[in-house]
């Protein structure tokens, strides 16, 4: 039998935050949490760490600045010169306008793209899904799931390490 995640189910936030640390404290490093809200220390107790988002968002921001200035740039110097009183041909402050809003338009869709790919939502379905009372997690319950590839995951010590934190429930993930 492979092994399978364990999810434990919690009421409260602050149980939920006391079990990340305990199972930090205890060794897991495969811990993911699910909760109704976002609860501010979380990341930093579960150990992860800082999101590359804005990185990704900088970089297609300026690819696109360059883009969109190269672009006005080819065509007004390159492709269709028109000499309109003696102006430069590569007026660089025409440039600007066009050059922010397709560097915020790159950015915008790199930082969206990256979002969809980095959080799994390009998956039509998810097992977590599926473990039972998991769809009060946009209402009022706050889940706890141990990684059946932790390192430290055993399935009957996991399983009576998350029942001493005292839960509502623990739950097996079905794959």
């Amino acid at each position: 039998m492979s092994e399978r995640d364990l999810m434990a189910e919690f009421t409260q936030p602050e149980p939920l935050m006391e079990a990340i640390r305990a199972a930090r404290a205890e060794g897991y490093v495969r811990l993911e949490a699910y909760t109704p809200f976002s609860i501010e220390e979380m990341p930093k107790a579960l150990g992860l760490k800082p999101s590359r988002l804005r990185v990704v968002m900088f970089v297609g921001g300026v690819i696109g600045a360059v883009a969109g200035y190269g672009l006005q740039h080819w065509s007004a110097v390159s492709a269709y010169p028109i000499n309109t009183g003696g102006r430069p041909l590569a007026s660089w402050p025409a440039f600007l306008i066009v050059t922010f809003e397709i560097a915020v338009l790159f950015a915008a869709v790199a930082g969206f793209a990256a979002l969809i790919i980095r959080t799994g939502l390009t998956e039509l379905s998810n097992p977590v899904f599926a473990t039972r009372g998991f769809e009060r997690v946009t209402q009022d319950r706050f889940f706890l799931r141990v990684d059946a590839k932790d390192p430290k995951f055993d399935p009957v010590e996991t399983r009576a390490f998350l029942e001493r934190l005292s839960p509502v429930a623990v739950n097996v993930v079905p794959t």
